[in-house]
């Protein structure tokens, strides 16, 4: 049975599912924003708060960039270097933002948004590309393709994935979004929301590619018999 948590009662991690603990933990992190991640022993929660906030940024980012350049005919270089920096672009104005609002000096919000959002964003761009550039005709589908929208959406989660025990291994350092935890200043779309959407893409996106994956298997296959009756 988990500890009691102040002021509201505990979750018990036996019951619940871990992403419910880490979302709840989150959520009673920002009522002791004085304290740090490494402190309080709830960096795994502000680990999938950040990794959340920072997929969101990139999943703008990623989904613009994407669907410009695929509709512009750019290449698969320059649809992929479009992409990235309108992921950083809006990455680090949405952690920006909340802070300018909150009157912090632009000076003061730059670095920050660099320190707690860069490694980040840099490591769920290099995952998320990489696994469209992998599938075959994901790049080159279209943004009207089912196959083109299945695998962004995959390449989006999964990058997440991969992003989070980055971001836990940083704020349990006092580094990374640890430096935005620290400025007591909290922003951006409801984590739950968030969650449930990235859910929603990864069953989307597994979907797509799984069916992909076993038609194109059936046509290989129809194509093969075809050419043996030919001869």
């Amino acid at each position: 049975m988990g500890p009691a948590r102040e002021g509201r009662p505990f979750l018990r991690w036996d019951i619940y599912p871990p992403w419910v603990c880490y979302i709840s933990d989150m959520e009673t992190s920002a009522h002791h924003h004085h304290e740090t991640p490494a402190a309080t022993g709830i960096f795994s929660g502000v680990a999938l708060s950040a990794t959340l906030h920072c997929l969101t940024g990139c999943a703008i980012g990623e989904v613009a960039g994407m669907a410009i350049g695929t509709a512009l005919g750019f290449s698969d270089l320059g649809t992929v270097a479009l992409a990235v920096a309108l992921a950083f672009l809006f990455g680090y104005g949405l952690t920006s933002l909340p802070l300018l609002r909150a009157g912090m000096a632009l000076g003061t919000v730059i670095p920050i948004a660099l320190a707690s959002d860069t490694i980040s964003i840099a490591t769920m761009e290099i995952v998320d590309n990489a696994v469209m550039l992998a599938v075959p005709g994901a790049m080159e589908a279209g943004i009207g393709s089912t196959l083109f929208w299945g695998s962004l959406s995959f390449a989006l989660v999964v990058a997440g994935a991969v992003a989070l025990p980055v971001n836990a291994h940083l704020i349990a350092r006092g580094k990374g979004h640890a430096v935005v935890h620290e400025t007591g200043v909290h922003g951006g779309p409801p984590v739950r929301l968030v969650a449930a959407v990235a859910l929603v893409a990864f069953v989307f996106g597994s979907a797509v590619l799984l069916g992909e994956l076993i038609g194109g298997g059936e046509s290989d296959s129809s194509h093969g018999h075809q050419e043996m009756s030919e001869h």
